[in-house]
């Protein structure tokens, strides 16, 4: 049996990006897409770098990373984006502390609820995020694509 509790989660660093692609290509295949620019991983990372970079964590297991999430707060609301696992990795606890990190870290700002949003088809993910307390906000979901997309090069 593989041990997982020398797993630590650290704030993200430059020097993880190629291996943070990797994990986020295998977890989100959307992310190879290049007709969908606002799903390319640099130009994410180079955003999150850009804009509360603190709350960029990583999941690292024998020096390697193992599992990502992003999270965000603007004053009202707290957000996650971005939570990945290795599958080989999967369903020993990463992500479920992984979100707990998140969280603490949005709570320590003072945030008072966190959403998120998972795409309607990854109905295992959604089962995930409601054992661990998420529910189905009755909202519904309004997005824009606007057309700047700066190059992360």
């Amino acid at each position: 049996m593989i041990d997982f509790s020398s797993v630590s989660i650290r704030v993200f660093d430059a020097a993880d990006t190629d291996a943070v692609i990797a994990l986020w290509l295998e977890a989100f295949p959307e992310y190879g897409d290049a007709s969908r620019p606002q799903r390319n991983p640099r130009l994410s990372i180079a955003n999150k770098l850009a804009t509360q970079p603190e709350l960029f964590f990583v999941a690292v297991r024998e020096g390697r990373i193992v599992g990502t999430v992003m999270a965000g707060y603007d004053g009202h609301r707290g957000w996650m984006y971005s939570l990945a696992v290795d599958l080989a990795c999967r369903r020993h606890g990463i992500g479920t502390r992984l979100v707990k990190h998140a969280e603490a870290a949005l709570a320590a700002r003072g945030c008072p609820k966190v959403n998120l949003q998972v795409l309607s088809a990854k109905v295992d993910v959604r089962g995930f995020y409601e054992a661990l307390g998420y529910r189905v906000d009755e909202v519904v979901s309004l997005g824009k694509r606007l057309d700047f997309v700066c190059d992360a090069g």
